[in-house]
Formats: C-alpha cells, sequence, structure tokens
C-alpha cells in the first residue's frame, strides 16, 4: 500500500504571523488529527536562521508528537546531519523510537545553504563526506556494543549507546539526494531514498541501486509534492495561492543562489501570484504543484506515480502562514476524497 503523509515546517512568515506558541501547539493538534484521519507519516523538516522560524530542531517536536499518537509514524525529511554531532542525533533519535514504541524513520541530508554552513562554522565542501561517515556511525551505534572509530570529523572510543532503539536491527534510514553523485551515494551505502525533484531521479537512484547489486524491492522511494484541496478548485487557489507563491520563491532564493544543479539557476524566476492558475505553471522540484478539487489531485498524483516508482508520498499541505484552520480543512477533505483512492494503490 502507498504509504500517504503529511510534512510540517512549522514555518510563521511575518505578514501572517502568530504566537509561536500557538503555531506549535496548532500543528501538533494537526498531528494528532492526521492519525485520526487515516495519513499514514508525519514528516518533519529542518532549516537554521531563517525569519519564519523553520523549524530547526526535530528530535525534541518528533518526541511530542510521539507522546501524543498512537499509530502514525513519525519521519524527519530531513535532519541536516552535517551540523549535528551524529552519536547526539544517534541517541536522541533512539529516544524518540522509544517513546513512539518503534514508530520512527530518520531521514538525513547533506544540507545546502551557505548561511547554515557558517553559521555553524562547518566548511559546506565538507558536507558529502560528513553525511556519510555521521550515517554510519548512526547505523553502527544503533547495532554495535564497544564500537570505536577514527573518523575524518569523528573520534569515538568505546561506545556502547544505551537504551536503543525498538526498532529492529534499527529505525529506517533515509538519505536525500539530488545529483548523480549525491544519489548513487544512497544506492551505494544502501538506504532508502528521499527525493525533492523529477522521475528522473528516482530512475537514477533505482539504476544505481542495480549496479551496486541491490533488490530494487528492498528500498523505498519517497517523494515531496505541494498540495492543496478545497471544494472549488479556484476557491482552493483563492486560499492557497500566496501561500505556494511564498514557499516557491523561498526555495527558488536558497537553490538559486546555491546552484547546486545546472537546473538550479532558474529556481529563482518565480511567476508571479497571477499567473499561478496557468495550466502547468506552478512546478515545485519539478512536479506540478497539486492545487484544486478532489477529483483533481486524484488525476494529477495518479498521473505522478504512473511514471515513477514512489512507495512514500510527502505532501507539503500545511503551506508557510497559511491558517491552521485552512491547513486542517485541506487535511479533512483530502483524506475524505482522495486518501482511500490513493491507499488502494500497490
Amino acid at each position: 500500500m502507498l504509504n500517504v503523509g503529511l510534512l510540517f515546517a512549522f514555518r510563521n512568515p511575518t505578514q501572517w504571523r502568530i504566537p509561536f506558541t500557538d503555531l506549535y501547539e496548532g500543528h501538533l493538534r494537526q498531528c494528532v488529527k492526521a492519525e485520526e484521519l487515516g495519513y499514514d507519516t508525519i514528516w518533519l523538516t529542518e532549516h537554521h536562521f531563517l525569519e519564519d522560524g523553520y523549524s530547526p530542531s526535530l528530535l525534541p517536536i518528533a518526541a511530542a508528537i510521539g507522546a501524543r499518537t498512537e499509530r502514525v509514524r513519525i519521519g524527519t525529511f530531513v535532519v541536516l546531519l552535517p551540523l549535528h554531532h551524529p552519536l547526539r542525533i544517534a541517541e536522541d533519535a533512539a529516544t524518540v523510537d522509544i517513546i513512539s514504541k518503534g514508530r520512527f524513520d530518520l531521514g538525513l541530508g547533506q544540507g545546502y545553504r551557505s548561511e547554515e554552513f557558517e553559521g555553524f562554522d562547518i566548511p559546506r565542501k565538507e558536507r558529502g563526506a560528513r553525511l556519510e561517515e555521521g550515517t554510519e556511525i548512526i547505523r553502527r551505534a544503533w547495532t554495535e556494543t564497544g564500537f570505536s572509530v577514527d573518523g575524518r570529523f569523528t573520534k569515538l572510543h568505546n561506545i556502547d549507546l544505551q537504551p536503543r532503539p525498538v526498532q529492529k536491527p534499527h529505525p529506517p534510514l533515509w538519505l536525500a539526494a539530488r545529483g548523480p553523485k549525491s544519489i548513487g551515494r544512497v544506492a551505494r551505502l544502501g538506504y532508502h531514498f528521499m527525493g525533492t525533484g523529477g522521475v528522473d531521479q528516482q530512475q537514477m537512484y533505482d539504476d544505481a541501486l542495480r549496479a551496486a547489486g541491490k533488490r530494487i524491492e528492498d528500498h523505498k522511494i519517497a517523494q515531496l509534492l505541494m498540495v492543496y484541496v478545497a471544494p472549488d478548485r479556484n476557491k482552493a487557489y483563492d486560499i492557497a495561492e500566496k501561500h505556494v507563491h511564498y514557499t516557491l520563491a523561498s526555495y527558488g532564493k536558497w537553490m538559486g543562489q546555491e546552484q547546486d544543479l545546472p537546473s538550479d539557476a532558474a529556481l529563482k524566476n518565480i511567476p508571479p501570484v497571477e499567473k499561478l492558475r496557468e495550466p502547468d505553471t506552478a512546478r515545485f522540484f519539478g512536479e506540478s504543484i497539486v492545487i484544486g478539487t478532489p477529483d483533481d489531485a486524484i488525476r494529477m498524483i495518479d498521473s505522478y506515480l504512473d511514471r515513477t516508482r514512489v512507495t512514500h508520498l510527502v505532501l507539503m499541505m500545511q503551506l508557510p502562514g497559511l491558517s491552521i484552520a485552512d491547513g486542517t480543512r485541506s487535511m479533512e477533505l483530502f483524506a475524505k476524497e482522495v486518501l482511500p483512492h490513493l491507499h488502494r494503490k500497490n
């Protein structure tokens, strides 16, 4: 069955700002509601030093969700591992897995914003190597006793992490990647893949799995999509379009500035708000944004799934600055009209 989850970034832009205590409480209530509505996973996402408060500390949030829920899985999309000590992440993630009684997925990424690396005084050029070394340390901390590491970035001696995670041999490990080198790394190391791009990235991952002699059916793919539904298409745009534009502008600025991929320069060219309703104009990381009625959502998501091997959909539905009431209404309508259709997919 296709796993369908919701992404929460806890963003609070100035033009729509509410007290952060209200924002966090509101989103935590939405996570409980998501479980009641039948969503499969709550995903969390990390950035630092941003004016809108984009959630910088994911594992405390994950623990709070774990303590309030009983069934829904909780995952990170993603922890920016080069900015953290891997052993600290291993301990905190194990604690979340215990609090949630074995419902935690740890997704890790290398990051990209220069301001974050500068703020933590970590060379950006080391991010890929730090991610690879740190992920291996986390896996070993969860599965080995008395191990030591003499790594390029981390030195550890006689480590015996306690308490251990509930899930055996360990919680699922995912890595985010965008370019050929980083996607190849995910496949070579044998981790699940988190994508923020087109179906070409997912095909690249499957090709790299085959080249590494690994079974494709043992490896999962999660993909981020931006979604908002309402009973009427124009109503959906009326509610969501300014928040969609804000989101596109922020990611376009960050990724256009770094230009890790040749296509990233074009991300800075964001259409004006009034153009977002034109067909195939609003795209997020290479895929169309799903805004409209439940029937629109079914049609667009089915079209996407026909082109790729995705096992987990990660839906950015609670857009930055969108009221909690409007976000919840979309969650409820999607769960009623779209989720049963998606759950019937293998």
